[in-house]
């Protein structure tokens, strides 16, 4: 359970998978290049960025009075508030819920929540059919995976990938990779389960101190479908979800889906506030390790997060090795920075697996200084002694040798020296991890230093 991830261990795969690899990097590249055009679009759109921090900022600075306004709000509403502090008392909440009133089936919209604790296991185990009606949580369900990416959780797979997965699950036709086919036949088998279910769930993308509304932002029509047949409505919301009024909305909301997809604003923004006549809503909120994370002087900016994933679409990292290889439900940068909280040492490669370049940062819709957090986290691994043999020692090496402009002298021209010279047998054996998924690149016919030196004399 605690054993570390080895995040570059678990992207050999997805790597050796060349048109995997491609896809991928190609399609999340795609949504940031369409996020830089709808930002482009709005003159204030790094104002937008701004208030939107400060908002989140004085949210998290005042959160429990704002929680409790909003449970008074809610509760006023006729929906019944039930707190959690972890992700069993959050799992056991629903489970209760659903036992005392007979379900056996829960027709649920995308959480990442949920799936943080764990919460469909948990069910099943006991008896209680949970459907993901999200199209691609739906797949990653199918397929008994995690999701591999906060808004678009089956972005690692190809059509063809999913025409075997609904072909071994839904009897569709294995050879038929249309996504106008694929999507109807998930449709098609879904749509009875919303007619049949006891208990329908939805997240929250935003929780209303003011009114004590649910606001879920989706682009399929599920959530609704989700909250409106069954007779029971359960609410599964993070603490951090929290904003104090609806004016305050309307920044979030211009934000999320063009940082997310690069679209205007998603197809659907639902305000759940008040149970239908004959039917019940709870409303379960969410600690889990929030509480804990809040307290950190370095690493509470992360509860700003509103899950939009234009972090992940932007990392060069991420990009090339896939979701799934960062173990955890969020992966990416913000994930390399959330994931620790929950478990240093399972999750300690995570901050490394990151070039710090930034981009992250810049693109964030609430200005999250991701890479200075990574940067942090790295330096607390180090401090805890944390980190692995191996890096320890290699960092030990390069500290020292970048300490030395001797030493630094000698080594640039030894590997330039290496590079010209060595067979190909000793520069990519495994003691190279620089060649197991590239070319060693030419070494220069002459370091910088030394052009210096024979072009503009001793510096």
């Amino acid at each position: 359970m605690n054993k570390p991830i080895d995040h570059a261990e678990a992207s050999s795969e997805f790597i050796a998978a060349s048109d995997h690899i491609e896809f991928h990097d190609r399609r999340l590249w795609d949504l940031r290049t369409k996020r830089d055009r709808a930002t482009a679009a709005i003159p204030e759109w790094e104002e937008l960025r701004t208030l939107a921090s400060q908002i989140k900022e004085h949210t998290l600075t005042h959160l429990a009075d704002y929680l409790e306004q909003f449970e008074r709000q809610a509760q006023a509403n006729g929906a019944t508030v039930h707190w959690a502090r972890d992700a069993a008392e959050h799992n056991q909440i629903v489970h209760d819920i659903m036992a005392a009133r007979g379900a056996k089936s829960l027709v649920k919209s995308k959480s990442m929540l949920t799936d943080e604790c764990e919460m469909r296991p948990f069910l099943e185990q006991r008896g209680i059919e949970v459907i993901e009606t999200d199209l691609g949580e739906r797949i990653q369900q199918l397929d008994d995976e995690p999701p591999s990416h906060i808004v678009v959780p089956a972005v690692h797979k190809l059509r063809t990938d999913v025409a075997e997965v609904f072909a071994r699950t839904l009897g569709t036709d294995p050879n038929n990779s249309d996504v106008h086919y694929l999507a109807e036949s998930q449709r098609r088998t879904t749509r009875p389960s919303f007619l049949s279910a006891d208990a329908g769930m939805t997240g929250a993308n935003f929780a209303i101190a003011e009114t004590g509304a649910v606001v879920v932002c989706t682009n399929e029509g599920n959530a609704d479908l989700s909250v409106h047949l069954p007779r029971l409505y359960i609410a599964s919301i993070g603490i951090e979800k929290i904003i104090p009024r609806t004016e305050h909305l309307g920044v979030f909301v211009r934000m999320l889906s063009r940082s997310a997809l690069g679209s205007p604003i998603t197809q659907m923004t639902s305000h759940f506030r008040v149970p239908r006549p004959g039917t019940e809503m709870h409303i379960v909120l969410v600690d889990n390790g929030r509480a804990d994370r809040l307290a950190m002087a370095d690493f509470w900016y992360s509860l700003k997060c509103i899950r939009c994933g234009a972090c992940m679409n932007t990392c060069p990292v991420y990009r090339r090795s896939g979701g799934l290889s960062y173990g955890a439900t969020y992966s990416g940068p913000i994930g390399a920075i959330i994931d620790p909280t929950y478990n240093l040492r399972k999750y300690s490669t995570l901050p490394f697996a990151s070039t710090l370049n930034g981009s992250c940062t810049n693109v964030c819709p609430v200005r999250i200084n991701i890479h200075d957090q990574l940067y942090k986290w790295r330096q607390v691994i180090a401090e805890r002694n944390a980190l692995p043999f191996v890096k320890k020692q290699a960092m030990k090496m390069g500290g020292k040798l970048l300490a030395s402009p001797r030493l630094y002298r000698i080594a640039v021209e030894a590997a330039g020296a290496g590079v010209e010279y060595l067979p190909r047998i000793m520069m990519y054996s495994r003691a190279n991890a620089w060649g197991k998924q590239r070319e060693v690149p030419a070494a220069p016919a002459m370091t910088f230093r030394q052009w210096w030196l024979k072009n503009r004399g001793k510096p």
